[in-house]
């Protein structure tokens, strides 16, 4: 087993120490990683990381990394300029969720689709509009509306995704790891109350507030239908689920656990008892106040936006959960070097193990495609 020798003053570049003899490996401000086990060959090498064996790199996807930088994906974008078609069509999700896949050989490879997709199958109609996102043509407000909203049974209401990842699990042939994704209860409720995207989340709050019996059974609602899209997901060809809780960190701490945890915890409680080994990935961004709370969920990997230093984020942590993360995807607008530093920078404080490198958030539009393909290639040449 190696480890770095880190210096929290020094970043420049990725150094590779002697076989070291204890049984923990240390990452700057005094983290620890938990013991690495004997790596499974027959498995992809990310699903190698997040259980905790022995791998020789970090291994690396990003998030967006099937979308609008690609020229690839703008050509479908001009032939199929619903983003509906696009990620509701078995053939077209499997074409954009494998154009990284052919670039860059990422080691995790991401359904193409969208947290909101299980909405229609709710009786909640939505549409997501260029240039405005998501839009929910009848908001949720009151008790009523939310007895209306019925309990999503995936395999009736998006047989394509499961269609979509059994192909991709084919195609791929754990040579990645085949990712699906959900949205957690509150961010999903926020987007059902509020009508879309929001700056100040006012209607969550204020229903939270003053009606919290009312968001806590639409809460519920999505919990127990997120655990069984997470199933069929499983069922389908995912090897790994990561659940986006995007708008969790507008809420307090302490509202936070009330509005929040419980309702992660349970999908995770659910998940686990048909599908134990599954690893669970939980991404919210902004979420530095909250790190210790999101460990309470049970996910197996906990996702750092760019806002928290990578070294303190695992000492926050602690050695037993996997990390994920975190680079600025503002940093591959920059330089080769400057992505390389970043990319060693962030590696560095991780230490060796339970690490899967990534960005702290998606991939920005606009980002030149071949800083995407640098950033892969300099990842993937690390060694611990």
């Amino acid at each position: 087993m190696s480890c770095f020798h880190i210096s929290l003053f020094s970043f420049s570049a990725v150094s590779i120490s002697p076989r070291c003899h204890k049984p923990r490996i240390h990452c700057a401000l005094g983290g620890t990683v938990a013991e690495p086990k004997i790596v499974n060959a027959t498995e992809p090498l990310l699903l190698n990381a997040v259980r905790g064996r022995e791998v020789e790199r970090p291994p690396v996807w990003l998030m967006r990394q099937a979308g609008r930088y690609m020229k690839s994906y703008q050509i479908i974008c001009e032939k199929y300029p619903s983003f509906r078609e696009r990620s509701e069509n078995v053939d077209l999700v499997v074409e954009i969720s494998l154009q990284p896949w052919k670039v860059f050989k990422p080691d995790g490879v991401i359904l193409f689709s969208d947290i909101l997709t299980p909405l229609s199958g709710m009786s909640i109609p939505f549409d997501i509009v260029k240039g405005k996102g998501p839009v929910i043509f009848n908001p949720l407000c009151t008790a009523v509306d939310v007895d209306q909203v019925r309990e999503f049974i995936p395999e009736v209401s998006v047989p394509y995704v499961g269609k979509a990842l059994t192909i991709l699990r084919k195609e791929v042939n754990n040579e990645a790891a085949v990712l699906g994704f959900v949205g957690a209860p509150f961010t999903l409720a926020s987007y059902v109350v509020e009508g879309g995207s929001s700056k100040h989340f006012t209607k969550i709050k204020r229903l939270a507030f003053s009606q919290p019996k009312v968001l806590h059974a639409l809460l519920q609602k999505f919990a127990i239908s997120m655990a069984k899209y997470i199933q069929y997901q499983a069922d389908s060809g995912a090897q790994a689920v990561q659940i986006f809780d995007s708008w969790a960190t507008e809420l307090s701490p302490v509202d936070f656990e009330e509005f929040s945890l419980p309702y992660l915890k349970q999908i995770v409680d659910s998940v686990k008892q048909t599908h134990p080994h599954l690893p669970l990935i939980l991404y919210a961004s902004g979420s530095g106040g909250l790190l210790e709370r999101l460990t309470l969920t049970g996910v197996d990997v906990v996702s750092l936006d760019w806002t928290v230093d990578m070294a303190e984020g695992r000492r926050r942590l602690g050695p037993d959960v996997a990390v994920q993360g975190n680079v600025d995807p503002g940093v591959l607008f920059g330089s080769k070097e400057f992505i390389t530093n970043r990319i060693n920078d962030t590696v560095k404080k991780a230490g060796n193990g339970k690490h899967i490198l990534n960005l702290g958030h998606g991939i920005i539009v606009g980002t030149p495609e071949e800083n995407v393909a640098h950033f892969f290639e300099i990842s993937k040449s690390i060694r611990y």
